[in-house]
């Protein structure tokens, strides 16, 4: 009995020594690492003609950096769901009617998916607002539908509407463009 204590006791030191060890490893770069882990509140997106948008967490709110007293729509949504197909044309007529004081990006939750598709899916439902596809898609998403609570099991489309890094208001689901127009009015003081 205390040849096991005494081997399991090694192999724990050993472990927990090696873990602490300030070593090196080949071909690691550990201030790229620290980097990565303290921009884990930046998501840098990529718009399909190639414009880098630059979303920043603080706490609960998102901020659309550049977009300082505009309203940001982030429209969640796939390229296969039926309500997300009829939220863009709402969308795409909101941001035509306000395009001095909203940007409306769309990110999708499909992962590697095409940009041919994305512009397929802009053509046919008329989704003329941004549309982002990146490894960070995902990631914003998950972390704006946490931020409303709304569990990991989420539904699409949701729409979070900020203004400033500060949450307006969200919707789940297909919403009428009145409703969504209305909080934009609200917002801009009209």
């Amino acid at each position: 009995m205390s040849k096991k204590y005494i081997l399991i006791l090694s192999v724990l030191s050993a472990l927990l020594f090696h873990g602490c060890s300030d070593s090196k490893k080949e071909g690691s770069d550990t201030s790229a690492n620290a980097n990565q882990m303290i921009a884990t509140t930046d998501f840098k997106l990529k718009s399909l003609d190639g414009k880098e948008y630059l979303v920043k967490k603080s706490g609960q709110n998102f901020t659309l950096e550049g977009a300082e007293n505009k309203i940001v729509i982030f429209d969640i949504f796939a390229t296969w769901c039926p309500p997300c197909r009829a939220a863009a044309q709402h969308l795409s007529s909101l941001q035509e009617k306000y395009k001095e004081n909203l940007i409306v990006i769309g990110i999708t939750i499909e992962n590697n998916i095409a940009n041919e598709k994305l512009k397929e899916f802009a053509s046919t439902y008329k989704a003329n607002y941004v549309l982002v596809n990146s490894d960070q898609n995902r990631r914003l998403s998950d972390a704006i539908v946490k931020e409303l609570g709304l569990g990991e099991r989420y539904p699409i489309p949701t729409m979070a509407m900020y203004k400033n890094g500060q949450l307006i208001n969200h919707y789940v689901g297909a919403t009428e463009e009145e409703f969504i127009e209305s909080d934009i009015k609200n917002a801009l003081g009209k």
